[in-house]
């Protein structure tokens, strides 16, 4: 056999290898990609044909005012949950990252609530925010009861919607605080030893040797958390479904509206607009994130 017929059968095979995934890629995500595409500038009711209307769906978000409020609700989320976050799993993974006794127990006690499907958090904290007998209002009723203090109606007060939302979404960290301690045990002894000598107390060292070390790792958490804030949706509509009384608003994100759009009102070309101004808003944002990372985050050599 020629060398090319060999290159040739070599190639062919490596082809076959990955047609799997080709297929998968083309089937199930470009295709429904390019369709979604089309159809936001459709009007497509689902039960008939789309018909072209040209930036007729695009036109309609800048006047939408529920769907502004909706991104509205999701910016604030962000904004919030991103640092909370972020500074939160740092401090739980650079006390797990001591040596004490029972770390494993605690590494698994932080991380076994990320095992549980967001709808099924929502439903553990639907019962521990219950304004009525829910564990959180007994627990206040119980410590401050004395001096009048009272826990709110949680999920049937829209201005307590948004705390509860963030509640519950702290409480599934773990494996961002499990990535963060894998960081953290690569941070070489002995540039924190050179610190210490130095004069350095632990925080000096944490904010100027140990934060630097592992700012890739803190880059790449903030933007899954970024992509995860702006397609928050299976807890406020868990939340918002299952609480009689409440503003149904209070709880209304982008996906939230996007949903109902598609699935709700039928209107499908008016949701694959929405869904692709949300894939814009994430990549403009991503690469602001890289932008300014070149100066904040530092790459070992």
């Amino acid at each position: 056999m020629s060398t090319s017929g060999a290159q040739l059968k070599k190639d062919l095979l490596g082809w076959l290898w990955v047609s799997p995934w080709v297929i998968g890629f083309l089937a199930f995500l470009a295709a429904p990609m390019a369709m979604s595409l089309y159809y936001s500038f459709t009007d497509y009711p689902l039960l008939e044909g789309p018909v072209w209307i040209g930036l007729g769906n695009w036109q309609r978000m800048l006047t939408d005012e529920i769907f502004h409020a909706a991104i509205l609700r999701t910016a604030w989320y962000a904004i919030l949950f991103i640092p909370i976050a972020t500074a939160m799993a740092l401090e739980i993974a650079a006390l797990l990252n001591e040596k004490v006794k029972a770390g494993g127990f605690f590494q698994a006690a932080v991380f076994i609530p990320t095992l549980v499907p967001m709808a099924g958090s929502a439903m553990i904290w639907l019962w521990m925010l219950n304004g009525e007998y829910g564990l959180i209002n007994q627990s206040i009723h119980a410590a401050f009861g004395w001096a009048g203090i009272e826990g709110p109606n949680w999920l049937q007060n829209s201005k307590w919607a948004m705390p509860s939302i963030l509640m519950i979404s702290l409480w599934s960290i773990g494996q961002m605080v499990v990535v963060y301690l894998a960081a953290l045990k690569e941070v070489p002894d002995e540039l924190l030893e050179a610190g210490a000598l130095d004069g350095m107390g632990p925080v000096r060292r944490f904010f100027n040797i140990t934060l630097p070390m592992i700012s890739p790792v803190i880059l790449f958490n903030v933007i899954t958390l970024m992509i995860g804030s702006l397609q928050v949706f299976a807890i406020p509509y868990v939340l918002s479904a299952a609480t009689p009384g409440n503003d149904p608003r209070a709880m209304y994100f982008f996906t939230s509206s996007m949903y109902d759009n598609a699935f709700r009102y039928n209107q499908m070309g008016y949701a694959s607009a929405q869904a692709w101004l949300q894939l814009l808003i994430t990549l403009a944002l991503t690469a602001v994130m890289f932008a300014a990372s070149k100066k904040l985050v530092h790459y070992r050599a």
